[in-house]
């Protein structure tokens, strides 16, 4: 079968066509529903949003439970989620975007943009009062940055000595400083890194420094490239940095998870940074976005570069960023660094900007070898599945992603109900 042409408007988001007609069993699909409803019901989550395709072609499009406790509001198909690391999906693209008109190679140094990253330092021994580093033996390459290879770090991991100094710099989880895109590297430059750039792999603000590349190369700040030359185009009209007063009354609220019971419980603070206008353009979590839009960019993924006649990236080049690109063909339980990511480890490969699945045996989850994926802080994932033309969405808004187990689940709920 081959993909449909997409009728969507980016407003809504229904089921195109009975599941039986693209391979699934509908009474196994309908399995998706009361599994996750349990997750509302019990507490655990306010609300939720999945979407499976196939060739093109929505098969499920399910809401269920209420994106606001206090108020009851439900989830609806044009609720806003912030999608947090989702964005580095998109970030991903519009650098490889720039590649293809071959404003840079791979290889290349990102000091020939980005001058601050020159002469770099790596966290050798010692503790964050006295920090012992030694030169970096190798600079930080473009292809660093889309692999998560550089050695830049997050604060908020908390693994590391490198982790505390971040912290100790005003970088956490909540953001202490009122920094641009430019000022945030330059600082990032200043600290050591975790690892010499190409041998780990670490996860980090690498995609926030990939978006500093786009901006300077292309002359555009990162929100007018992502507008002219990504979210028009591709029609995601609801994707946005941040959530105006009109628009409020659809922004579902994020919650983290109490401690004792495991139920959802508001993050006011943090959730409120999604109401006013970043300063920065963070390429590695600034977005807010809705369901719809969201599947027009998968869409996009799957279709190798092209949606409803318009083409953001080649097909060799899609399927080029969606191997593995960890040196060795090594996968990331053997790679990493430690501390958290948005996926597990075990077989897993890294792209440029995607985790791509080597085999799915190791984390003993059911899912395809060729799938490429990310998820979001607040537990919201995505997956394409290139060899059996599947795409899947899920949209909550629970801090931090791994509280429960909710992308391995899906995975285990959708491959099951196909028998084709």
């Amino acid at each position: 079968m081959t993909l449909a042409s997409s009728p969507h408007s980016a407003t809504n988001l229904q089921q195109t066509i009975d599941s039986d007609h693209v391979g699934f069993d509908a009474k196994r699909l309908a399995r998706i529903r009361p599994h996750f409803a349990r997750y509302v019901d019990d507490g655990r989550l306010a609300g939720w949003h999945i979407v499976v395709t196939r060739y093109g072609q929505v098969a499920l499009s399910e809401t269920y439970g209420v994106r606001d406790l206090p108020s009851g509001a439900p989830v609806e198909t044009d609720t806003l989620w912030r999608i947090y690391s989702m964005t580095k999906a998109v970030t991903s693209v519009a650098a490889m975007m720039l590649y293809e008109e071959g404003h840079f190679e791979l290889t290349d140094e990102i000091s020939r943009w980005l001058p601050e990253f020159a002469d770099l330092r790596v966290y050798a021994k010692g503790s964050m009062q006295a920090p012992v580093t030694v030169p970096a033996t190798e600079p930080i390459r473009v292809w660093h940055l889309l692999t998560h290879t550089s050695g830049l770090t997050y604060g908020f991991l908390q693994e590391s000595v490198v982790d505390g100094l971040y912290r100790a710099a005003g970088f956490d989880l909540e953001p202490e400083r009122d920094l641009d895109l430019a000022a945030a590297c330059a600082e990032w430059a200043r600290l050591p890194l975790l690892f010499q750039p190409g041998t780990k792999w670490g996860y980090g603000v690498s995609t926030d420094v990939l978006g500093r590349l786009v901006e300077v190369i292309s002359g555009q700040t990162l929100d007018e490239f992502f507008a002219e030359r990504i979210l028009r185009p591709l029609k995601m009209t609801d994707t946005r940095w941040w959530v105006d007063e009109a628009s409020t009354p659809r922004a579902a609220t994020l919650y983290g998870a109490h401690p004792q019971t495991g139920k959802a419980v508001p993050m006011p603070q943090l959730g409120a940074h999604a109401f006013t206008a970043p300063t920065m353009l963070a390429g590695g979590h600034g977005l807010i976005s809705t369901a719809a839009d969201y599947h027009r960019f998968t869409q996009m993924l799957l279709r190798e570069g092209e949606l409803d006649g318009v083409r953001l990236l080649g097909p060799h080049t899609l399927r080029f960023m969606t191997r593995n690109h960890l040196p060795g063909g090594a996968d990331l339980d053997t790679f990493s660094a430690g501390g958290f990511a948005e996926t597990t480890m075990e077989g897993i490969g890294f792209g440029l900007g995607f985790a791509v699945i080597e085999n799915p045996v190791p984390s003993k989850t059911l899912s395809s070898v060729g799938q490429y994926y990310w998820g979001g802080l607040a537990s919201t994932a995505f997956w394409v599945d290139p060899v059996e033309q599947l795409t899947a969405m899920l949209f909550t808004q629970l801090v931090p992603s791994s509280r429960w187990p909710l992308r391995p689940q899906l995975r285990q709920l959708v491959y099951q109900a196909l028998i084709d």
